[in-house]
């Protein structure tokens, strides 16, 4: 099968639902193999070489998802209710705002990972799992 072929088929047995949970799983995978590094570095250029090592590029992409859903969100056809999705606009400017900090060599990363824990527990119908 080819790729295309593939993602089309998941596409097409995946909700929307589903589809977020995946790619913000994915995309926090990432942010989770250099949060501790990151947020534990002594001072900024230890933060700048992990965001040139490849954590620019996942907290980007993660910037890109919180885009997609903050515009979802505020579209006037969404049907989640009204508080629910104030909250989630409200969380999704403030991963933009830790994003850009995190982006110039500030800790944090680990906030975003938490951040995005907790949604995919809300998406898959579960309590998130305590961090230890």
């Amino acid at each position: 099968m080819s790729i295309a072929a593939y993602k089309r088929t998941i596409r097409e047995s995946e909700s929307p639902r589903q589809i977020e949970r995946r790619i913000l799983s994915r995309i926090t995978g990432e942010l989770e193999q250099s949060a501790h590094d990151f947020d534990a570095a002594d001072g900024r250029g230890p933060r700048l070489e992990l965001l040139a090592g490849g954590l620019r590029d996942s907290l980007a992409e993660n910037q890109k998802i919180w885009g997609a859903l903050r515009n979802d969100l505020a579209d006037a056809g969404n049907r989640l209710p009204p508080e629910l999705r104030a909250s989630l606009l409200s969380l999704a400017m403030w991963v933009e705002r830790q994003t850009t900090r995190a982006l110039g060599g500030e800790p944090g990363v680990g906030a975003l990972v938490t951040v995005n824990r907790h949604v995919i527990a809300g998406l898959s119908g579960a309590a998130p799992s305590p961090q230890g």
